[in-house]
């Protein structure tokens, strides 16, 4: 990745953020005359940013994945603490985000340390610009993607609950139990040294190549329906973040990355190239 690029994808990084700052924190609920939407957001670039120095400094990356979960418990409990709305629907959706941060840390967390290494940041952290971009996009992707979260628990609206509630509680049930279920299921089928050098294609892995994802892409979609009550004004388009959270995985840094490695390493075998044709990429369907 070149300079320009760099420079670019922070720059990007910061421009998305503060269209998200603007809109978000229209009629939302404020401190010391400062929107409480936007201080969420200069939290989410200050920890990152100073977790930046100490990544730099040590040319490791062992914290990154950790750091991100924990910024996003951050965020999430200080809008909720700080705005004071302690109903029904502050509470899940804060508990949504925290309990799917708390899990999904120190599972990222726990593979690097076993692994010795997190094989993105080879050259990544040999290069300042780069990490600096690379942190800086975490400090935007938390705070995108919890963005219609944050926007309801810091909204001056308390929407008392109703369907959506409960419906969108539901879906990221489901969703979180996807992503779980998932993530042991790939986790105990690489543990086995019968599997070395195999692909998985069993459990959840049968109805979809990345059901992780999918299970992600859910839970996020059930908060945005947990929120919608509660957005006032502009608040609305916040309700984009799911979005965000789909062009992540799916053109981005999920799926295409793990795609390429999985077509470099599997595929001239014709197991592969049929599990391919037959398996869809994101959606859970039943095998064919």
């Amino acid at each position: 990745m070149s300079l320009g690029q760099q420079i670019g994808g922070i720059f990007l990084a910061l421009f998305i953020s503060l269209v998200f700052a603007f809109i978000g924190s229209d009629q939302g609920e404020q401190v010391a005359g400062l929107s409480l939407f936007v201080l969420l957001m200069f939290l989410s670039f200050g920890v990152n940013w100073l977790m930046f120095i100490h990544s730099w400094l040590n040319r490791s990356e062992k914290l990154f994945d950790l750091v991100g979960s924990i910024t996003f418990v951050l965020v999430t409990l200080s809008a909720l603490v700080v705005s004071g709305n302690f109903d029904l629907r502050a509470l899940l959706i804060s508990a949504a985000i925290i309990f799917w941060a708390l899990r999904l840390g120190p599972f990222l967390h726990g593979r690097i340390v076993k692994s010795g290494e997190d094989r993105r940041f080879r050259y990544i952290k040999q290069s300042f610009t780069w990490l600096l971009m690379t942190w800086t996009m975490q400090a935007n992707w938390v705070f995108v993607t919890a963005a219609c979260g944050l926007a309801a628990l810091t909204s001056s609206k308390v929407a008392p609950p109703d369907w959506t509630l409960f419906v969108g509680f539901s879906v990221w049930c489901f969703g979180f139990a996807v992503e779980v279920i998932a993530d042991r299921q790939k986790s105990a089928f690489k543990a086995d040294p019968n599997n070395d050098g195999r692909f998985i294609q069993s459990g959840l892995w049968a109805w979809s190549r990345h059901p992780n994802y999918f299970g992600e892409i859910l839970l996020w979609a059930g908060v945005a329906l947990m929120a919608v009550p509660a957005l006032l004004g502009n608040q609305i388009f916040t309700l984009v973040a799911p979005l965000f959270v789909i062009a992540q995985l799916t053109l981005i840094s999920g799926v295409p990355l793990l795609e390429r490695r999985a077509d470099k390493i599997w595929g001239d075998e014709a197991a592969y190239q049929k599990y391919k044709r037959q398996t869809p990429a994101l959606m859970l369907w039943p095998p064919r």
